[in-house]
């Protein structure tokens, strides 16, 4: 069992800033990726920023230059500093990590459950 537990979503007005956290726990051996995804109402989940377990990362257009995601490999966590912030930027965010877990270890991706991240005009 592996669990991800996000925090830091909130309201905020456009020009602001968030950071999110995510904490992986539980039975999992070596994390390969961690990542944030967002989902606005009506809308499909999108990738928004990932990082490797060699510290590579990778950002959505929408979200360069203003969004830097980093990792601390050894506590599992993955951060996501949001600043800058537009309207278009609410959703619910989504933690996602990729890696060995379980007996006998297999590949695996695990989400969390998800903050809401509000930005008002």
């Amino acid at each position: 069992q592996v669990q991800l537990v996000e925090s830091g979503g909130g309201l905020v007005q456009a020009g602001g800033s968030l950071r999110l956290s995510c904490a992986a726990s539980g039975s999992i051996f070596s994390i390969n990726v961690m990542a944030w995804y967002r989902q606005a109402p009506g809308k499909q989940r999108e990738l928004v920023a990932h990082i490797t377990s060699g510290g590579s990362t990778n950002y959505a257009d929408s979200v360069k230059g203003r969004f830097t995601i980093s990792g601390d490999n050894a506590k599992n966590t993955v951060f996501l500093q949001m600043n800058s912030l537009k309207p278009e930027d609410t959703a619910v965010y989504y933690c996602k990590a990729e890696g060995l877990a379980g007996t006998p270890r297999r590949y695996l991706a695990f989400w969390g459950q998800g903050t809401l991240v509000t930005v008002s005009s």
